[in-house]
């Protein structure tokens, strides 16, 4: 059993190399079952961090990275690479967690 949130992220960095060693191998159906994995972790691990947020914003911009990372994937896989559109939505939202963290929540905790 693990006991600490570090050990569930070292399980989630495994899935998620597994994942991306599966896209650049062409392994479709190897990758897109690792998608199931990658993405429930990235989610525990945010839910597990909740209750400090400076760890559930940056594993929430984590979690938007990891499905940018999916349907990137997936758009190479079955879509002539036509899903970059959708993926940097989900980058660009990581992007917009993480600023509104250091902008907004760890200035308001300066002051």
């Amino acid at each position: 059993m693990m006991k600490s949130i570090r050990e569930y992220e070292n399980l989630h960095i495994v899935f998620w190399l597994i994942k991306d060693t599966c896209w650049v191998s062409d392994f479709k159906t190897a990758g897109m079952i690792m998608v199931i994995p990658t993405v429930l972790m990235a989610f525990y691990i945010a839910w597990k961090s909740r209750f400090e947020q400076a760890d559930l914003f940056h594993n929430l911009a984590v979690c938007c990275w990891i499905l940018a990372n999916c349907v990137w994937m997936v758009g190479e896989f079955f879509y002539d690479d036509g899903t970059r559109l959708y993926a940097k939505i989900f980058f660009i939202s990581g992007l917009l967690l993480i600023a509104l963290y250091y902008l907004v929540v760890k200035k308001k905790k300066l002051t």
